[in-house]
């Protein structure tokens, strides 16, 4: 009887097991494999693919989709970057409100809404992220997939002991070879990050890019936060926008220089191995905060944590929190308006090569409408103008 109920014991946990592994799998494809629309602008005049600069990310999850949004008068062509770090979703919201609304009357911006798409389909190990959220509209809700920091080990593995970035030789840590903030400029016949960051490079080199703008969000831990992160040959025209913006929007954001001593970021190579600016743009979220609380959807969204508050209180945070906390209209809302603060005063102090853009928020219209305002419904839109994320 009682090894009868012990094979019996032993074939439930079996059962119990495989029956977890399957639920558990079937989310992980569902997850990995959703489909997010983006809706094409009117401004949108071609879409690319990353492998249309460099073959050797053609065919991999990378080939990320690049949409192109030229005037008709010529000037310069301006770059943004969304989903370096897709767990810091304001940045891909960002981009997304750029090539669904965007117009641009004279020169080109250029925009890629999923920088590291590996990093897209997988969250944090450990991190008991949500595998998705969705952003609220007048026609329903559009989901997103939520991401991590690092390209899926999927796509990539296994880590090194050691990573060694290229070609600075800098010794970094080792899960640091899946950040594509790490991996700049790239590598020709590098792991599928390096490679990404090559085409990425190859794409500024080919289309003259004459500033980068790499979207982020950070932990209110970090120090380097509320802030335009420059390249020394964009530090004029950051800390003017950093005056700018804390002049006439509703909010402050500072101004620090890229280090050089910290390879393989955006800030850093790309000023140094193109004729590019390079910025990045830091906003706040709680989120990633190591304070939190339960890491769900809501305070993805709504950017509020009690703990995270306390340690506010303690003198634990870089940047202010208080009951409000930091909602995503808020983060991309700061995005829109520092980005077309930017391209104000580049085009300002350079007509030869400006990029004027109508049709883009500012802060207090994120703030008033929300961001899904400003995302369009693909049920109602013309097929050929769909492309998928």
């Amino acid at each position: 009887m009682s090894m009868h109920w012990s094979y019996l014991r032993k074939f439930i946990s079996c059962s119990l097991g495989l029956a977890l592994m399957a639920f558990a799998g079937a989310s992980f494809y569902q997850s990995r494999h959703l489909k997010e629309p983006v809706v094409l602008s009117s401004g949108v005049t071609h879409v690319k693919k990353l492998s249309n600069y460099f073959s050797g990310i053609e065919g991999t999850i990378n080939d990320s989709n690049v949409y192109i949004l030229e005037g008709t008068k010529p000037g310069g062509t301006i770059l943004i970057l969304g989903g370096s770090h897709p767990e810091e979703p304001a940045g891909r919201l960002t981009t997304w409100i750029l090539t669904e609304n965007a117009v641009v009357d004279q020169g080109r911006l250029i925009l890629i809404n999923s920088a590291n798409r590996s990093a897209t389909t997988v969250t944090r190990l450990g991190g008991a992220y949500p595998p998705d959220f969705s952003i609220p509209t007048s026609w329903g809700e559009q989901k997103f997939r939520m991401g991590d920091r690092w390209s899926n080990p999927l796509d990539q593995w296994p880590d090194p002991e050691v990573y060694i970035h290229y070609p600075s030789r800098q010794e970094l840590a080792y899960v640091d070879i899946r950040n594509l903030n790490r991996t700049w400029p790239g590598r020709s016949n590098g792991t599928i990050t390096e490679r990404t960051c090559f085409a990425m490079t190859q794409l500024i080199l080919k289309e003259k890019v004459d500033i980068v703008i790499d979207l982020h969000e950070a932990e209110l831990q970090y120090p380097v936060i509320s802030t335009i992160v420059a390249h020394q040959k964009g530090k004029e025209l950051a800390a003017m926008a950093s005056m700018m913006i804390s002049s006439i929007e509703e909010f402050n954001i500072g101004m620090e220089y890229s280090p050089y001593a910290l390879r393989g970021l955006s800030h850093r190579e790309i000023g140094d191995h193109t004729e590019a600016i390079s910025l990045l743009l830091e906003a706040p979220e709680p989120f990633l905060d190591a304070t939190r609380g339960r890491t769900d959807r809501a305070l993805l969204l709504e950017g509020k944590d009690e703990f995270v508050v306390k340690a506010g209180k303690h003198g634990l945070l870089f940047e202010k929190i208080d009951e409000n906390g930091w909602p995503v209209d808020v983060r991309v809302g700061r995005h829109c308006s520092t980005i077309l603060q930017i391209l104000e005063i580049w085009s300002e102090e350079n007509p030869d090569k400006a990029v004027a853009v109508r049709e883009v928020p500012r802060y207090s219209e994120v703030i008033e409408k929300g961001t899904g305002h400003f995302l369009r419904n693909p049920a109602k839109a013309d097929p050929k103008t769909i492309y998928y994320e």
